[in-house]
């Protein structure tokens, strides 16, 4: 049980580092969740320093090396090692920078949903009432659509365009953040120091982002990493289907766009794109289960 300080907040646990030795100690036991956080490091090591690491800019074209294959099959060429695109650019440069998209997708897609939807959240699980049905009524509507369906809806309205994908993932993403505030709001709001600090003579902000809102963070953080993964795969798709970032753009859905002409007499255009997808999300959901196992007690093995 947290300590309430006389302000009525809450103190600082002395026993952090304990508690931080605790939490790797639970996530390390999920070695599927050590090898996503090594993979997901590694990507941002290479989406940081992509001007660095990458051989070719990502939008250089060399008109004499167009459709070569990997450096290690036949006819492919050790300057591009994963060979080139239908323009002839390098594939291996537009991964890497495509990287960097990945990332910003996912860090801006989720601050932007767990923001508004923790906010309306704790609003409607502390006030209940109208304010609460009002709200739920409206989160429900939004789950009623298929998620990919809607935020296409969304960019068709909005035009199409990397910054307009993102809003729409992100209003797509923000009932489950709602939700799962809400229902981790009405839990707390009962505990004997919320209570407490009623009595001392909080008021509703205090109580509701100072005293309720810290203690229902373990479910909200898992739900993140895992909006994180959602939040690459459905720009992705939107890109893939002409609806997120636009060409030239080394956007990963949009590299598959580029190329599924190409499926059959050059692979490679199409596989690399596809794998690092799948690599990415994979080792964020991955992630996403080991944060779970050693946030939740529950889950925990004595």
């Amino acid at each position: 049980m947290a300590e309430i300080t006389a302000t009525g907040g809450l103190s600082t646990d002395p026993s952090l580092r304990r508690r931080l030795a605790e939490f790797w100690y639970y996530f390390s036991e999920n070695r599927g969740a050590v090898l996503g956080l090594i993979v997901f490091v590694l990507l941002v090591i290479v989406a940081l320093f992509a001007p660095l690491i990458a051989p070719h800019a990502a939008d250089m074209q060399y008109r004499d090396a167009v459709l070569l294959p990997p450096a290690w099959d036949a006819g492919g060429n050790t300057s591009f090692l994963l060979g080139t695109d239908p323009v002839g650019r390098d594939l291996l440069s537009r991964l890497i920078y495509g990287a960097r998209y990945s990332l910003f997708i996912g860090v801006v897609v989720t601050t932007v949903a767990v923001i508004g939807g923790v906010l309306v959240g704790v609003i409607a699980g502390y006030y209940r009432g109208w304010v609460d049905t009002v709200i739920m009524r409206v989160m429900d509507i939004i789950l009623a659509f298929p998620s990919l369906l809607l935020a296409l809806v969304l960019v068709a309205v909005l035009g199409p365009g990397l910054t307009n994908a993102m809003i729409a993932i992100a209003l797509v993403m923000q009932p489950h953040f709602v939700r799962l505030t809400r229902a981790a709001v009405m839990t707390e709001k009962t505990r004997d120091y919320v209570t407490a600090v009623k009595v001392a003579g909080a008021s509703p902000f205090r109580l509701m982002f100072k005293t309720i809102l810290p203690n229902c963070m373990a479910p909200l953080i898992v739900q993140a990493t895992l909006s994180f993964s959602n939040a690459i795969l459905d720009a992705a798709a939107l890109g893939f289907l002409g609806m997120g970032a636009q060409p030239p753009t080394p956007e990963w859905g949009t590299m598959l766009a580029e190329s599924r002409e190409f499926i059959l007499r050059a692979w490679w255009v199409v596989t690399f794109p596809g794998l690092a997808i799948l690599i990415t999300v994979l080792a964020i959901n991955l992630m996403g289960d080991g944060l779970r196992d050693a946030l939740d007690p529950k889950l925990k093995r004595s």
